[in-house]
């Protein structure tokens, strides 16, 4: 089920699935979805909730996987990867798609006033707290601190907000 506020622009060139599991995608109050953007339901049953005044650029790409929740007041720079899922490989007598996916990690949260730079991979288990910043060409795969500014892959703490 997708859920889209009214007050909520998401551009003609988006890509929005819905999903065939029943997972919901809802956008909040005044969101803005560029061009580009592309939501796919895929790789479990966890809902995608996008608060309100956020923005993703183009080509930002968010799986549902495990559940993405994102705060309020975001900003999600051009071509990142929200990817909340997890494929096995560890039996070479199997394929790696026939081996489906690993436990969740608890999916992606990302609290309010969060800017992520572009080309950013942020993964399953990852928790951005409220006013972090991650530097463009970053990947995030744990929890990051209130306020403060990452840099890298992996993402590693480089200074704080004042």
């Amino acid at each position: 089920m997708i859920i889209i506020s009214e007050s909520a622009y998401v551009s003609k060139l988006a890509d929005i699935e819905d999903s065939v599991r029943g997972t919901q995608i809802v956008v909040g109050d005044g969101t803005k979805i560029d061009s580009f953007v592309k939501i796919k339901p895929t790789g479990g049953i966890g809902d995608v909730i996008i608060g309100s005044n956020c923005y993703l650029n183009s080509g930002v790409v968010i799986y549902s996987g495990n559940g993405v929740k994102i705060g309020n007041d975001v900003m999600i720079a051009a071509n990142c990867t929200l990817a909340p899922v997890n494929h096995q490989y560890k039996l070479k007598h199997l394929t790696i798609r026939e081996q489906r996916f690993l436990p969740s990690k608890g999916g992606i949260i990302i609290e309010d006033d969060v800017w992520i730079g572009a080309n950013c991979v942020i993964l399953d288990g990852s928790i951005l707290r409220r006013g972090c910043v991650v530097g463009a060409n970053s990947l995030v795969n744990t929890e990051l601190e209130a306020y403060s500014v990452y840099v890298g892959s992996p993402a590693k703490k480089v200074g704080e907000r004042s």
